[in-house]
C-alpha cells in the first residue's frame, strides 16, 4: 500500500475521532447548561448530510451537517430557532471547529421533524483562500 493513502487512511480515522469528541463535548455542555437552569432549551448535536451547496475547501466528503435538536417540549417559533441558531454562530471558536473539521452546514431544528433553519458556516468566517 503506498505511503500516501495509509497517510490518507489515518488522517481520516483522527478526523472522525475529532468530530465525535466535539459532538460528545457539544452535548455534555448543553446537558449541564441544561441542568444547572442556564439554557431553557436541551440541545442535542448529531451529524447530518448538510447542504452540498455550502460546501468550502474543508468540506468533509459525505457528512458536513452539524445538526442540533432542540428539545423544548413545544413546537418552537422560528425565531426561537434563529436565536438558537445566532447563539451558535456567535461563538468564533466554535465555528472555527466546526469548519476546520470538515461541517459546512449548521442545522437547527425543534423536537419533531428534521426541518428548521441553516446555515452557511463560511458566511460567518472568512476562510483562507476564499
Amino acid at each position: 500500500m503506498p505511503i500516501n493513502t495509509w497517510n490518507n487512511i489515518l488522517d481520516w480515522f483522527k478526523e472522525r475521532s475529532e468530530r465525535s469528541k466535539l459532538i460528545r463535548n457539544f452535548n455534555d455542555s448543553a446537558k449541564s447548561s441544561f441542568v444547572l437552569g442556564i439554557a431553557p432549551t436541551l440541545l442535542k448535536a448529531k451529524v447530518s448530510k448538510g447542504e452540498k451547496k455550502y460546501n468550502h475547501q474543508f468540506s468533509h466528503w459525505l457528512y458536513s451537517g452539524f445538526r442540533i435538536q432542540a428539545f423544548s417540549g413545544r413546537p418552537l417559533a422560528k425565531d426561537e430557532i434563529i436565536q438558537i441558531g445566532k447563539v451558535i454562530l456567535d461563538d468564533e471558536i466554535l465555528v472555527r471547529k466546526l469548519i476546520v473539521l470538515g461541517w459546512d452546514t449548521l442545522e437547527i431544528h425543534g423536537d419533531k421533524g428534521s426541518y428548521g433553519c441553516r446555515w452557511q458556516l463560511k458566511d460567518h468566517l472568512s476562510l483562507p483562500g476564499s
